[in-house]
């Protein structure tokens, strides 16, 4: 939102009679604690779903007994607001987090915090709690709104809704004689019959029009550019976007509806290069292309069918050097992908079910609920890193890495068949050093597959040896005490004596990669301590100039 709309919608704001539920004033004009803010955004967010409107507000700078300017200075930069952003969306269910802060001049630094609506039958929760409103305060959801929130879901598709003023000829002939090869290919055996039906016939078998009405679902897939404005305030937009190396934009395109044209001109923008392994033995390919084409279309697909219309944003395709991030808007129901891939069953929720039916029999996506698996798969199966999914923001952001990040923990994946897919995103976790659970800890400990310390996880030492990572291991894992210390006598026996700046130079480099510089200097106090102690060295200069020496046996 631009500078004069936020004033505009401020003004709104505060000629409302009083707070209600949708909207919060505080004056708040130094702190505020972020578990108060955290309750409110999980409120107001419920309450804004229950209202059926997109957003809901909390204000700071605002006297609240009368509404008057007071001003701000609460986070009084962009780099603590985002930080903000962070520190709510991560005690959120499904990540979400504010649609955006905003600061405002009346001339008074006025903070915005604009909050989406829960996600359609998904309550908003705040550290495992879900909080609603009760006059201008916070209080526990109560169960009857709880439970409104959750028929949503069972109330209301917005995909099937029908669009009054529509008719057949807002299709594009083009994207129907499409839709219509893809239906025969999806089901062959009724080619014949296919062929026979008119044109609103077809659309209603294949569940895209409803009695030969147009419904938001047809605009969408089949829809003519000019007709995108059917299902205004939604838009029908698909963005590619190209960044360079240092993710500055170079290029760019947008494509509007239908949607079952504009997946393969997204698709065509796509450089999809061939990428060249280092070859070892004739364990990989020579070269492959970067990007699995069903993975491309998967993602984007998947895009199309699980957006959150409502919201009224785009559907975004960012490339870079050899990465790609799908996105669009909404929470991500089934909650995590681990439970996708655990299940690998259809969900029972959907935010757009009449749309992803007409998808699944137009043959854009594969049956319900195996499509992630299916890029899992094919990452595998190329010995590329999995599929990355973020869920904040309140949006769902996928990104497939098109290279090989390590050849040896790729050479894993390829001779240790035995792993399962769920083992093999733990490991991925590992190799990028993404956290762990306790239960995927466990799991891979137990199986002798990591070592270390949390968060400090390596590769294990027997895998290692294994993949012939033995060289990395022991850089991320150290040497034994016994080991530095002999590396510290040897030194001063070959040099008479030695300083402290001596000593780092010695051990910094073999000592564990995953230290910090912090904790590698005391490392080697402590081993210098260590020594001392046990009469193996001395210090015959100072604490602030220290010269280690060997201690004779006749000393």
């Amino acid at each position: 939102m631009r500078e004069e709309e936020l004033r505009q919608k401020l003004r709104e704001l505060l000629d409302l009679p009083h707070e209600n539920e949708i909207v919060e004033f505080k004056e708040a004009a130094t702190t505020y604690e972020i578990e108060k803010l955290g309750r409110y955004f999980s409120a107001l967010s419920n309450e804004a779903s229950l209202r059926g409107i997109p957003f809901a507000w909390m204000i700071f700078g605002i006297r609240d007994r009368d509404k008057s300017l007071s001003g701000t200075t609460f986070r009084n930069n962009r780099r603590s607001l985002d930080a903000v952003k962070r520190q709510v969306s991560e005690h959120t269910n499904n990540g979400i987090g504010f649609v955006e802060i905003h600061e405002v001049s009346m001339p008074e630094r006025i903070v915005m915090f604009q909050i989406p609506a829960a996600s359609r039958g998904i309550p908003t929760s705040w550290k495992g709690h879900c909080f609603g409103r009760d006059g201008d305060g916070t209080i526990a959801l109560s169960e009857e709104k709880r439970e409104r929130i959750r028929r949503q879901n069972f109330e209301e598709d917005w995909s099937a809704e029908i669009c009054r003023e529509a008719v057949i000829d807002d299709l594009d002939p083009e994207a129907v004689a499409l839709a219509r090869m893809n239906f025969k290919n999806k089901f062959p055996r009724m080619g014949s019959e296919v062929d026979r039906w008119d044109d609103i016939t077809f659309l209603n078998k294949a569940r895209i029009t409803i009695k030969g009405k147009v419904t938001r679902t047809a605009i969408l897939l089949l829809g003519r550019p000019e007709a995108e404005h059917f299902i205004s305030p939604a838009e029908a937009k698909i963005r590619w976007i190209l960044k360079d190396s240092k993710g500055l934009e170079i290029d760019y395109q947008i494509e509007s509806c239908p949607f079952i044209l504009a997946v393969d001109k997204i698709y065509g923008k796509i450089r999809n290069l061939r990428y060249r392994y280092i070859k070892d033995e004739t364990l990989f390919p020579e070269e492959v292309d970067r990007y699995e084409p069903y993975i491309i279309r998967e993602a984007i697909n998947n895009c199309i069918a699980h957006q959150d219309y409502t919201q009224a944003g785009r559907i975004n395709v960012v490339e870079g050097e050899d990465s790609l991030i799908f996105s669009n808007r909404g929470s991500f129901i089934p909650g995590t992908v681990e439970r996708v891939i655990k299940d690998d069953a259809p969900e029972e929720k959907y935010r757009n079910k009449f749309l992803a039916t007409a998808m699944v029999n137009l043959n854009m996506v594969d049956t319900i609920g195996s499509g992630i698996k299916k890029m899992f798969n094919f990452q595998r199966q190329r010995f590329f890193p999995l599929p990355e999914y973020d869920f904040s923001d309140h949006r769902v952001k996928v990104t497939i890495i098109g290279k090989v990040l390590d050849m040896e923990y790729a050479d894993v994946l390829a001779r240790e068949e035995s792993l399962v897919l769920e083992e093999i995103m733990m490991l991925d976790k590992v190799q990028k050093k993404k956290p762990l659970t306790s239960a995927e800890a466990k799991h891979l400990r137990k199986k002798g597959l990591i070592e270390g310390i949390k968060p400090n996880y390596t590769i294990s030492a027997k895998l290692a040896q294994k993949i012939g990572q033995k060289a990395e291991y022991s850089k991320a894992v150290g040497f034994e005490k016994t080991k530095y210390f002999g590396l510290i006598t040897n030194c001063i026996e070959q040099h008479g004596h030695v300083n402290r700046q001596d000593l780092n130079d010695l051990l910094w480099d073999v000592l564990p990669s995953w230290m910090s510089d912090k904790q590698k200097y005391t490392k080697i106090s402590h081993l210098l301590a260590e020594l001392r102690k046990a009469g193996q060295i001395k210090n015959t200069g100072s604490d602030y100039k220290p010269k280690w020496i060997l201690v004779s046996e006749n000393s």
